[in-house]
């Protein structure tokens, strides 16, 4: 069984041989050539670095992926991605060639009710410096984040937060309209 998994992308660095824009749809290319396929692909975004002073703004977009693999054997071929297309992992949350992050698979709560519960609870202070050595889902922080939520709107508005029972086009809505207004869609170009 195949459950759609939605996954964030975004970068903020260029390297040697791309923009960001250019990486990214590299990024995209090699997503469609995991097993699969994806089934919708957001618009770009520029967005504001996370945290405030993380480095120049990001792109964002996000996709949404049927895939037959677990969704640890899917994140661990997102980690390859990064990898060849130059992402050195130094600083939580600092500046970035490329970031591919999982964070949905389905209705699925990873690694269980109580783990999830934790990571979602976590003080603001403590999120800068803990990182979970395990697969959290959904990504705990989701509903927080603009840069996240703007795509997801574009391409999965009515998809159900498993544990929240919030749309995204819900969690969306309860941002502040400076959060919302703070992601910017790049002219018409989508991700290719």
């Amino acid at each position: 069984m195949t459950l759609s998994k939605i996954v964030a992308i975004g970068g903020n660095q260029p390297t040697r041989d791309t923009d960001v824009l250019e990486t990214l749809q590299l990024a995209v290319a090699e997503i469609k050539n995991l097993p699969g396929r994806v089934e919708k692909i957001s618009s770009y975004y520029q967005t504001p670095a996370y945290p405030v002073g993380a480095g120049p703004d990001f792109v964002n977009a996000a996709l949404i992926v049927d895939s037959p693999l677990s969704s640890h054997k899917f994140l661990n071929e997102l980690h390859k991605i990064e990898v060849s297309l130059g992402r050195v992992r130094r600083d939580r949350w600092g500046a970035r060639v490329v970031d591919l992050d999982l964070i949905a698979d389905g209705d699925q709560v990873l690694p269980d009710f109580d783990t999830w519960r934790r990571w979602h609870d976590l003080a603001p202070d403590r999120q800068q410096v803990e990182t979970p050595d395990q697969l959290i889902l959904p990504h705990p922080r989701m509903q927080n984040r603009s840069f996240v939520l703007v795509p997801l709107v574009e391409i999965c508005p009515e998809w159900v937060h498993p544990v929240l029972g919030r749309t995204i086009a819900e969690m969306h809505a309860d941002l502040t309209e400076e959060d919302r207004n703070s992601v910017v869609k790049l002219g018409d170009r989508a991700c290719q």
